[in-house]
């Protein structure tokens, strides 16, 4: 039997999700597991640092077993194996992933990159450009033609609706105490937590025993961005500088591969960007707008999964063409494979 498959995997902080195609395009089977990060999974408090390889890994086996399960086929039977891993930040986190991962027999090619990378590939039409993905965390990332490329990593600080959500609960806290004007952000926060007070609200985030509850506020993401939608001025606020910040890092990943005083494409993804208010991207691209008049933001039509797919089915010389990406969106698995 001639093989004929490629697999590609997206590791991220909350899931990771895999898909098994034909070098077609068809998209076979799909598989979801836990956190891919080798920095961050296994930890029920995240400590990022303290992460488990191990753990990481096992998120993985689980996603790609599921995949190769929907799809008919066992590892053997992968030509290529693409992975798009958060985590792998540095080249000592690439050269484990790559060995451990080349270790399972997922294709006779393995290719591993930062997560960021992977992105860019699903949302960028030539593979080239800056890329913002903003879910749970952040990940920011740009390829040239030439190849050179760059990531963000540890350069920039947290983002992402952990980073909106830490933000918005700030906000609330002040408004309370009078450091900050009222904001209709208070009643949703309290509602979220069904809390009737600020003061009840910290109690259950910082009480002992109160666990993890209060390093996951990404939920509130949703909060703030319906919030400034409405004109909130303090929702407003902090959605405008989240989204200048991010472009502030957008212009810093043109730079570094030589991109920012082309006319580059500006893909944003991630869960965070799926939200109608268009708040948090208008400001993003705004900021770039301002060093980068000709940047070319769009909007990435594919998961991040589908980079790693396309990175696979490069590994093997297959041709990328319009078809191909027409059969990935006609069989792609349903969003809520995606949901967080």
């Amino acid at each position: 039997m001639v093989t004929t498959h490629v697999l590609g995997v997206d590791g991220g902080n909350t899931k990771t999700v895999a898909l098994v195609a034909d070098r077609d395009g068809t998209i076979l089977g799909a598989g979801r597991g836990g956190c891919g990060d080798i920095y961050a999974a296994g930890e029920e408090t995240p400590a990022y640092g303290c992460g488990s390889p191990e753990a990481a890994l096992a998120s993985v086996d689980e996603a790609v077993a599921a995949a190769l399960a929907g799809a008919g086929i066992g590892p053997g039977d992968l030509l290529a194996g693409a992975f798009s891993m958060a985590g792998a930040d540095w080249p000592e986190d690439v050269a484990l992933l790559r060995d451990a991962l080349s270790g399972r027999g997922l294709g006779r090619a393995t290719v591993v990159v930062n997560d960021a990378l992977g992105a860019l590939r699903a949302g960028s039409p030539d593979g080239t450009g800056v890329v913002v993905a903003c879910g749970t965390g952040i990940a920011t990332g740009a390829r040239a033609a030439n190849g050179r490329t760059w990531h963000s990593s540890f350069w920039q600080e947290p983002g992402g609706a952990n980073e909106l959500g830490r933000r918005t609960l700030r906000a609330v806290v002040r408004a309370e105490l009078g450091l900050e004007r009222p904001t209709r952000l208070t009643a949703r926060v309290l509602a979220h937590y069904e809390q009737e007070s600020v003061e009840g609200m910290l109690h259950l985030l910082t009480a002992r025993g109160a666990g993890s509850r209060g390093n996951r506020p990404g939920a509130l993401a949703r909060v703030v961005m319906d919030e400034a939608a409405t004109g909130d001025e303090v929702a407003c606020g902090i959605v405008r500088e989240a989204g200048a910040e991010l472009g502030d890092y957008a212009l810093v990943a043109a730079r570094r591969v030589g991109l920012a005083d082309t006319p580059f494409t500006l893909v944003l993804t991630g869960g965070v960007f799926r939200h109608p208010a268009p708040d948090l991207a208008a400001a993003l691209v705004d900021r770039v707008r301002l060093a980068a008049p000709a940047v070319r933001p769009l909007r990435s039509r594919f998961e991040p999964v589908v980079g790693a797919l396309l990175l696979a089915l490069e590994a093997t010389g297959s041709p990328l063409g319009d078809r191909v990406l027409e059969r990935m969106a006609a069989t792609a698995p349903p969003a809520t494979l995606f949901e967080t």
